[in-house]
């Protein structure tokens, strides 16, 4: 056999982690402004208080920036916190 008519070998598929559910699937039917619904704001928390990126949210770039106007809304009327305490492992 020639090396022109060889095929290459197929290297060795690579498994990635899995990776965290999204948020947005548990979202279900709350409305994102409604900065009154604290419980389902702080699902868009991280553990420090920070909002969650969009790649973990799963949010649209729009429904991102609704998310976080409305967060800021609600930590101004003291309904969520602006810090929490760091948890050290």
């Amino acid at each position: 056999m020639s090396a022109k008519n060889a095929k290459p070998k197929k290297e060795a598929q690579v498994r990635r982690p899995s990776r965290k559910a999204k948020v947005k699937a548990t979202l279900g039917e709350f409305d994102l402004r409604d900065y009154r619904n604290a419980e389902v704001l702080r699902r868009f928390l991280s553990e420090t208080g920070k909002i969650l990126p969009r790649r973990r949210t799963g949010l649209s770039a729009k429904e991102q920036r609704i998310l976080a106007r409305t967060i800021k809304r609600a930590r101004i009327l003291g309904l969520l916190p602006f810090t929490e305490k760091l948890v050290r492992k």
